[in-house]
């Protein structure tokens, strides 16, 4: 096919593309909004060392995956249901949790999913402060140059987590748009047995055309 087939073709068909990028499009953005939105809180947590001292500070750099351990457990879950009085079960909270740590920047991210922005903000810094109180009661038995301190970087914030209804649009509309070229060009190739004009006859005899009977 030359060039002034494919302009051809998306001349006489391109409707089709509107039409299927415009229906995936809404679609998308339908489905997106029908969605229960998440909310998704972010907590971090810095640890200090007493002491800035090599030792100390690889000491706390190797204690950060216990913490990590130590916070995606069952236990934490199950206090903090307590704390808040939540109805649901330690496994289910868990599936809504992740947490994360950064070795160069001592910190600890903790990160909560819930339908209610305020609810997830809450399960946040609950589980956080059960972290800093099992360390308090650590240094407690530690002299003061070997101790480890947490503390939060600032207070959990909540945003939307999903459905990101743009993105989503976006990518329905692109869909439709390689649905709508994958269609007119099957649709075509099925066409392509039949001679509706001159250039099918030229392209399938390979022979020019000299004159038509008019209609």
């Amino acid at each position: 096919m030359e060039l002034t087939d494919y302009f051809r073709i998306l001349r006489q068909r391109g409707w089709v593309i509107i039409v299927l990028m415009a229906l995936t499009a809404a679609a998308a953005f339908g489905f997106s909004k029908m969605q229960t939105p998440v909310y998704q809180s972010n907590l971090r947590m810095l640890v200090q060392p007493s002491r800035t001292d090599f030792g100390q500070a690889q000491a706390a750099k190797t204690l950060l995956t216990s913490y990590e351990q130590w916070l995606y457990s069952s236990y934490r879950a199950q206090a903090v249901i307590n704390n808040l009085q939540l109805d649901m079960t330690p496994g289910e909270l868990l599936s809504d949790v992740r947490v994360a740590s950064d070795g160069n920047s001592f910190i600890i991210s903790l990160s909560v999913d819930n339908t209610d922005p305020n609810l997830a903000n809450d399960i946040a810094r609950a589980w956080g402060n059960e972290l800093i109180m099992w360390q308090n009661a650590n240094n407690d038995k530690l002299n003061k140059e070997d101790r480890i301190t947490i503390e939060f970087v600032d207070d959990p914030q909540a945003g939307l987590d999903r459905p990101d209804t743009m993105i989503n649009t976006a990518a329905g509309a692109v869909f439709g748009l390689l649905l709508g070229v994958a269609l007119i060009f099957l649709l075509e190739w099925l066409a392509s047995g039949v001679i509706r004009r001159s250039e099918d006859v030229e392209r399938y005899l390979d022979i020019p055309v000299i004159g038509s009977i008019p209609q």
